[in-house]
């Protein structure tokens, strides 16, 4: 079967099994206050890809067959996604409108119901990976991680250089400091934490690790991209948004036809780094392609 058939088959099983965790998880819309968790759930089950959690799992079946014991961590991963977007919308960061083909959670809820929802995501993200069936070491290595990974000196660092840099020339460091800690970061930890979770050596490690900061580098410049190039309507949310806040992006840097060609060639190195697995790397070479081929 053609890899790209089973790539969007193995994505589709995935997404569900991601989505009956975080229902069972999250308290229902009519819990007591309703309305944080009405934002919630609305925010959470909005739609989307779940293309982080979807990464740990894969990760995790490089390994081990039964992907169970990884899903609250793929549940926790969708969650902290979640908060990044319910955030980067609110009128203070992005001030975006709509996100995932609706309004985004502070339009629906007011600003400061969004805050929260956002929050609870944040912290309960947490919570969620202590209940995998996974050694207690591991569970701490992955939390003390993923508390760095998106902390002051990861992914909130990456997003307040991108609101100090609107407006100005930025430069190429800077760029890359924003993009690998607002996008990469989190996709290659997604990817990182199915590998932990699958007792994966230093040595495979290093190479997951290495897949994962290219693949999420190019995620992000495709991106760019799409703001650009991209419609509205696929995409779920507003185009133009880069241009018009005057954000430090790779083609205002670089260009079009530049910001392709290094997404193109980040590919094709995360290909070649992960095909070291073999016949194993399968899918991770359809989706490097899918995600360097993507519209939305």
């Amino acid at each position: 079967m053609d890899s790209r058939v089973l790539l969007k088959r193995d994505i589709k099983e995935k997404q569900e099994l991601v989505n009956i965790i975080l229902d069972r998880f999250l308290p229902r819309k009519d819990e007591y206050p309703k309305d944080i968790h009405k934002a919630i759930r609305y925010s959470v089950f909005a739609g989307g890809k779940r293309l982080r959690p979807y990464l740990s799992m894969l990760a995790y079946q490089l390994f081990k067959k039964d992907v169970e014991p990884v899903i609250p961590v793929a549940g926790a991963i969708e969650m902290i996604h979640t908060f990044t977007l319910i955030h980067d919308d609110l009128p203070d960061i992005d001030d975006d409108d709509y996100r995932r083909g609706k309004e985004s959670c502070h339009k629906v809820f007011g600003e400061g119901i969004a805050l929260l929802a956002g929050d609870a995501l944040l912290i309960s993200a947490f919570e969620l990976i202590t209940y995998a069936n996974l050694e207690p070491e591991i569970k701490v290595q992955m939390i003390r991680e993923l508390a760095q990974g998106i902390g002051v000196n990861g992914l909130i660092s990456g997003q307040m250089l991108d609101i100090e840099s609107e407006g100005k020339k930025g430069s190429q460091k800077t760029l890359s400091i924003i993009h690998e800690n607002k996008t990469a970061r989190l996709i290659r930890l997604s990817l990182r934490f199915g590998a932990l979770a699958a007792h994966a050596t230093d040595l495979e490690l290093k190479i997951i690790d290495d897949y994962g900061s290219k693949i999420g580098l190019a995620f992000q410049i495709i991106d760019d991209l799409l703001d650009i190039e991209g419609n509205a309507e696929e995409l779920g949310k507003t185009v133009g948004k880069d241009e018009d806040q005057q954000k430090v992006t790779y083609p205002a840097l670089y260009g079009i036809e530049e910001s392709h060609r290094q997404a193109e060639t980040l590919i094709d190195q995360a290909k070649q780094s992960i095909h070291k697995f073999g016949e194993r790397a399968l899918l991770f070479e359809a989706l490097a392609d899918y995600l360097l081929q993507r519209k939305s």
